[in-house]
């Protein structure tokens, strides 16, 4: 059942306890047999669906279900829910007119995928909003070719706030093994007695590069958590199941395997930028992380940010805020003279001399079967990617 717990190691949660949203027994029951006499909300989305599952796990705590306006507005305008805590994105249900229509009142809802309740919101508040000023506000943009404005546009035009019972997650069979929730993880790091654990967000595979942040990273804390996003991407990312195949082989062949831990986050991508920075470190911490690695452009699309955004909006909070700490680095590559990893703040030589590949040059090269250079990626990686790509295409 949904509970509240809280941490004796020294590594408190987001707003001091984990506010896990799950039924369970014969709550869980009853919950499933009155949800069919609700009102209903359609969960629009696999992004909605994601957040449902943060919930239940108390990945977003100290939230307790998706946002009433007391705590949208000022985490829209401010970065910081009603109580003054920090928090950087909003967590909303969307409604239609008739959706709303049919609450008449209600104390309750079913929100529903496919038919089929997922959960049960206690409705709090129901409330219009400006699209184009949450846009502007969270993603600094209304430009609909932007992926996280876009699904903004595509809402309905009301949210529902109140506390979320949740009954299941439709994706708890996908990288089941991968998939530590923030009391497992606490338990995994605390079992590895890791006093210090950094986290990688990533949601494409790790290049000799990624690698070399991350080993930057192990030479300052005591274990390294690579913690993939695999709740929702752009459709042009890598999936999900290749790019978990590629963290097993790298783990194996090339880390110290009793220093790092890979499970998947289940979050979608908002695009974000800057604020899903400071969101990807406040669920970390819910995870059980003290630091997380902010690399350029973390979280970022296009060219709406500029590449170290993410890691200066760190400094609009007071000094610990946050409760977990940024390890800000550069971007590295490898350096023909060095004969080395490095990056900007460690090599003194000139562009033709470092090896870097674009996202899209790389794709193109792998649908075509070629090899990057051995500098750029790991060649069991490159294999992996191969092999997905020609299937991809049919070839």
């Amino acid at each position: 059942m949904p509970s509240t717990l809280k941490d004796a190691a020294g590594h408190p949660p987001h707003g001091g306890s984990l506010e896990l949203r799950l039924a369970t027994g014969t709550e869980l029951a009853d919950l499933v047999a009155a949800a069919a006499d609700l009102p209903q909300i359609e969960a629009k989305g696999r992004r909605i669906l994601s957040d449902l599952e943060l919930l239940a796990v108390g990945a977003v705590s100290p939230n307790r279900g998706f946002m009433t306006q007391a705590d949208y507005a000022p985490v829209v305008g401010e970065m910081r829910l009603a109580s003054g805590l920090p928090w950087s994105l909003p967590i909303t249900l969307s409604a239609t007119d008739e959706e709303i229509a049919g609450l008449d009142g209600a104390g309750r809802a079913a929100i529903t995928h496919e038919g089929r309740p997922v959960a049960v919101i206690d409705v709090e508040d129901v409330f219009d909003y400006d699209v184009a000023g949450e846009a502007q506000l969270t993603y600094r943009t209304t430009d609909d070719k932007h992926p996280g404005v876009a699904f903004l546009y595509g809402q309905a035009p009301h949210y529902v706030g109140g506390e979320v019972t949740v009954l299941t997650n439709p994706f708890e069979g996908e990288f089941a093994s991968y998939r530590l929730t923030p009391v497992q993880l606490r338990d995994r790091i605390a079992k590895e007695g890791w006093k210090t654990a950094v986290a990688f967000q990533t949601r494409n595979p790790i290049h000799r590069a990624h690698e070399y942040l991350t080993k930057c990273a192990l030479e300052i804390v005591d274990g390294l958590v690579i913690h993939p996003l695999v709740g929702g991407t752009k459709g042009d990312d890598i999936p999900a199941e290749t790019r978990m195949k590629c963290y097993e082989v790298l783990i194996e062949k090339y880390y110290p395997n009793e220093r790092v831990v890979l499970s998947v986050f289940p979050a979608a991508m908002r695009y974000a930028g800057p604020r899903e920075a400071i969101w990807h470190a406040l669920l970390r911490k819910n995870y059980g992380m003290t630091h997380m690695i902010i690399g350029r452009d973390h979280a970022g699309v296009g060219d709406y940010y500029g590449s170290y955004d993410a890691q200066e909006i760190f400094e609009e909070f007071e000094s610990g805020e946050l409760g977990i700490w940024p390890l800000k680095f550069e971007h590295s590559f490898w350096c023909n003279l060095c004969e080395q990893m490095a990056s900007g703040k460690t090599c003194p030589h000139g562009k033709e001399d470092r090896v870097f590949l674009s996202g899209t040059q790389v794709r193109e090269m792998l649908t075509r079967g070629e090899e990057p250079s051995p500098h750029f990626s790991r060649p069991e990686v490159a294999r992996i990617l191969i092999d997905d790509a020609r299937a991809g295409s049919g070839s």
